[in-house]
């Protein structure tokens, strides 16, 4: 599958790591003995590393040999509000919460690739930096712009950024990328409609909320497919739906909380008024009224093609060719890795994990669990593809110079 001589410390030390995770999991913001456990890992290697005090990210950095391009490779820490049912030694020990998303993967795949960047630093020119950051789960902000705030992008300047996803929908041994969207912006938006109380055996003497709501969320899927591009993608979802006092009571306010996914930032940016404007003409022949809160979360994570191209490249390399899906489909899941790739070029791509005969293939889920393999292949494809990726900021620097 992979030359494990690649890297300089056997597969078995990247699993031990990432079961300390599995087993030590903490939940968006509370990352906190994660992030001594990654110190302490990062610092025996002879990594510098700096920790923050507004949140527990912490940023790495490996000096080449001399100056150069700066390249930025990233892993998310926190874990889900999940309880885990597998029976492992690994088990979570804290009732209740899980990396039931692979976090525990990624964090084990980029210490990894550090001891190996490390180790063969005196072979390659530049700066690479380790993005090991918390929160991505806790949508709508994320934990991203707190490491862009601060600074973790700049002194030295980041050129091009990386980073992967565990993918147990992929079998190990094959990845997933494609040029452009790969995953959807994540929009939250809470819905309040307002109309009248009565008995139910008088309904025109009230205002019926729930009736309205039937209404609107006829009217939301009309959005999707009668005022957007039918080759666009988009979707508009309702969750939760609350309302009502009693059952023979007309009810007078109903709740509804959603979330908007898209893969176009300019179809994200229409569809708030869209909405306001299918309530609103709603609304009004009921004689109702309502209060949305629209809340923009994750943007669209797009891969740059040229960063991308690298990415390829280095996985054909150490893959077969059948191996690398080249052009999967974009998924509508969200990744506050866009952030970054907002303000510099980067690529993400899905990296196998499903393990064989399995029938479990989806992320957040209490039985979650990974072909462990995985990881060193990860961490190959990270480690050459940011060694690639320094050569192909020099070339870029040069040849902007030579203009």
């Amino acid at each position: 599958m992979v030359n494990q001589s690649l890297l300089p410390y056997p597969l078995t030390r990247m699993i031990e790591w990432r079961r300390h995770f599995h087993a030590y999991p903490e939940l968006s913001g509370d990352e906190y003995q994660t992030r001594e456990f990654v110190v302490k890992q990062l610092r025996e290697m002879g990594i510098h590393t700096r920790t923050f005090s507004s949140h527990a990210g912490v940023l790495g950095t490996i000096e080449g040999r001399s100056q150069g391009g700066v390249i930025a490779l990233r892993a998310d820490m926190d874990a889900l509000p999940i309880q885990e049912i597998n029976d492992v030694a690994y088990k979570s020990t804290k009732p209740g919460v899980m990396h039931a998303c692979g976090h525990d993967g990624h964090m084990a795949v980029l210490l990894g690739t550090a001891e190996a960047l490390q180790q063969g630093r005196d072979k390659w020119s530049g700066t690479i930096k380790l993005f090991f950051q918390p929160a991505e789960e806790a949508a709508p902000h994320g934990g991203a712009p707190s490491m862009i705030k601060d600074g973790v992008l700049e002194t030295p300047a980041v050129d091009a950024i990386f980073g992967l996803h565990m993918w147990p929908e992929l079998p190990c041994g094959v990845i997933g990328i494609r040029r452009g969207a790969i995953m959807a912006s994540s929009d939250r938006f809470t819905l309040r409609i307002f109309g009248a109380g009565a008995h139910a055996a008088s309904p025109h003497e009230g205002n019926d909320a729930i009736a309205m709501t039937a209404d609107i969320l006829n009217a939301l899927s009309r959005i999707i497919h009668r005022q957007l591009d039918p080759r666009e993608t988009a979707t508009i979802s309702v969750g939760t739906v609350h309302g009502g006092e009693r059952y023979n009571v007309i009810a007078k306010e109903v709740t509804l909380e959603g979330t908007v996914r898209t893969l176009n930032e300019e179809i994200r940016r229409t569809i708030p008024e869209k909405m306001r404007q299918m309530i609103t003409g709603v609304c009004s022949g009921y004689g109702g009224t309502f209060q949305l809160d629209y809340q923009f979360g994750y943007p669209c994570l797009h891969n740059s093609a040229d960063e991308a191209s690298v990415v390829i490249m280095t996985a054909s390399r150490l893959l077969k060719s059948e191996h690398i899906l080249l052009d999967i489909k974009p998924n509508l899941g969200a990744e506050d890795f866009a952030y970054y790739t907002q303000q510099i070029p980067g690529a993400y791509f899905m990296l196998g994990c499903g393990i064989k005969d399995s029938e479990l293939k989806y992320l957040h889920n209490g039985s979650f669990d990974m072909d462990e393999r995985a990881l060193l292949i990860g961490a190959q494809i990270l480690e050459e593809t940011a060694l690639s990726a320094l050569t192909m900021v020099s070339r870029r620097r040069e040849e902007n110079n030579a203009k």
